[in-house]
């Protein structure tokens, strides 16, 4: 499938969300739009997953996908863990044993990782089971859908909703609906998010609100996509193309943000705190990508000689 720019500009914004979202500070100071954005942002990136997700490849060929989305979640989780066991997070880790960092790495992801994780499970379970049954598209979904219940309710391994969102996204994909014309891209749109991003009672990704606001938020990005200057559509573009290194990388520097607080919180609305924090994860996420590119590690880490997409 051709790159799709409206796609890569979507990613774009959602990373941003995802970075703004993990600055502790920031996200304290306004729990409202906290709340909001968190029913959205990952739901639109499992959605996009699923609907990317090619399933045509050889058996081969796709187990060096998921092998390329393992090995920078197994490193990067790893240090999480280990991390969480010495920091005083939420997430804090009281006694580091063997079976808890396995426990964590394989069972139950801390942290921000957890989405490579269900990206892996839930496209390893699409790929085996729409190629190895003969039968209907809609036969096919159904026992994907059953089998990540199964995974979910019955094992606990895996969020229930995130992976019905994945699958969302794949049914898209497979029914040959077009994705623009799926996520109507009108101003009408706009109304209707901002309506339910005010009026509706605790929205989450698991609710009917949140999925409703997951679509309506979508279709105002595509919207407000067609009116931007281009010096915007290629900064987005870019950090579209680039959101798996952010999203791997930022929370190296999301940590480190809590030092501006002393200097930046003469600001109230935290807006200030917000942009320069931006700029230094996204930054810092991409200087990290450049220096693997520049030693050579970044085949071994992502399965490609260059991380950055220009």
């Amino acid at each position: 499938m051709p790159r799709i720019k409206e796609i890569d500009f979507l990613k774009g914004v959602l990373i941003l969300l995802v970075i703004s979202f993990h600055l502790v500070w920031f996200e304290q100071l306004h729990p409202d739009i906290k709340q909001v954005v968190y029913s959205f942002h990952m739901p639109g990136f499992l959605l996009i997953s699923g609907y990317l997700m090619n399933i045509s490849k050889e058996p081969k060929d796709f187990l060096k996908t998921l092998l390329w989305l393992a090995v920078p979640y197994v490193v990067m989780e790893s240090g999480y863990i280990y991390m969480a066991s010495i920091l005083p997070i939420n997430e804090h880790i009281e006694h580091l044993t063997t079976w808890v960092y396995l426990k964590h790495l394989f069972l139950h992801p801390l942290g921000p990782y957890w989405y490579l994780h269900a990206i892996i499970l839930c496209g390893a379970l699409y790929y085996f089971i729409y190629n190895n049954v003969e039968r209907g598209m809609a036969t096919r979904f159904i026992l994907i859908g059953i089998a990540y219940y199964v995974i979910a309710r019955g094992l606990g391994i895996l969020s229930f909703s995130s992976a019905l969102y994945f699958l969302a996204g794949a049914v898209l994909r497979q029914s040959g609906t077009n994705f623009l014309m799926f996520f109507l891209p009108t101003r009408l749109s706009i109304i209707v998010f901002a309506l339910l991003a005010c009026f509706s009672d605790n929205p989450n990704q698991a609710s009917l609100n949140g999925a409703l606001i997951t679509f309506f938020a979508i279709s105002s990005l595509l919207s407000i996509y067609r009116h931007l200057p281009e010096r915007l559509h290629q900064a987005f573009l870019f950090l579209g193309r680039n959101s798996l290194m952010l999203y791997v990388f930022s929370p190296i520097f999301t940590v480190l943000c809590k030092q501006f607080v002393p200097y930046l919180k003469f600001d109230p609305t935290g807006i200030l705190f917000l942009a320069v924090s931006l700029a230094f994860c996204v930054m810092g996420s991409l200087l990290i990508a450049r220096l693997m590119d520049l030693v050579g590690i970044s085949r071994f880490f992502f399965g490609r000689r260059a991380l950055l997409s220009s």
